[in-house]
């Protein structure tokens, strides 16, 4: 199952291009355009590219989530079901699949980031870090998607609840400071998942402090991962039995 999700991404390069290629766009467009008018105490390539490349994982996530809605709406969830495979096989397959997808666009919005003037000072522990948290979050975010395929009716409606994963980075510290914004959105911009972990993963990169954003970045991906497997079983053995 993971090999056929692996073949799906080489099959589609224009799907790939498109998630890695919008955040990419999205991160000279901040850094060349807006970035001159926005003070964050440091280059601003140094702030940017820890949400950019969270911002990446929430465009790629739509695809996963299509993926799996269109293998349910296609029946190819009751073919494989009268093969001698594990159901939750499937699932597993998309996760993965989208975890290779999703590191393969990281990598390149971080390889575009180093071209255009990024410079991390990270040591070996805090590059450990970063691929430890940025594999907690894509495999979070993964099961996240798996369940919204699994809940949609359609390979269009599937896409579309991803919308606040995709919608979620522009209201945290991604691209601007927090306590730049007004003060009714701001609690809900310092509180929300995706600024700790950004925070943490820019403490990493550049050494920012990073405070008790680790910890959080655990307790909620963690918490939503662990959830989001849960819920998955769930659906799909009544889907099963439907």
């Amino acid at each position: 199952m993971s090999r056929r999700s692996f073949k799906h991404i080489l099959r589609n390069p224009d799907v790939l291009f498109l998630s890695i290629g919008l955040p990419v766009v999205l991160m000279l467009m901040f850094v060349f355009v807006f970035g001159g008018a926005i003070n964050t105490g440091t280059d601003y390539i140094n702030y940017v590219v820890p949400g950019v490349i969270i911002t990446c994982v929430g465009y790629a996530s739509s695809m996963t989530a299509g993926s799996v809605a269109q293998d349910i709406v296609g029946g190819l969830f009751e073919r494989f079901r009268s093969m001698p495979i594990r159901p939750s096989s499937l699932l597993v397959g998309h996760v993965i699949g989208s975890f290779v997808r999703n590191a393969i666009g990281a990598i390149i919005v971080f390889v575009v980031a180093l071209l255009i003037g990024f410079r991390p000072n990270a040591e070996f522990w805090d590059w450990f870090g970063v691929v430890g948290y940025l594999s907690l979050f894509l495999f979070a975010i993964s099961w996240v998607a798996v369940v919204l395929g699994l809940i949609a009716k359609s390979v269009e409606a599937a896409s579309a609840f991803t919308f606040f994963i995709i919608f979620l980075p522009y209201i945290s510290s991604a691209f601007v400071p927090t306590e730049t914004m007004p003060k009714w959105l701001h609690p809900f911009a310092e509180h929300q998942p995706l600024t700790p972990l950004i925070e943490t993963l820019r403490g990493f990169l550049t050494g920012t402090p990073i405070g008790n954003s680790a910890y959080l970045t655990l307790l909620w991906f963690g918490s939503l991962m662990i959830l989001s497997i849960i819920i998955a079983t769930i659906v799909f053995k009544r889907k099963k039995a439907e």
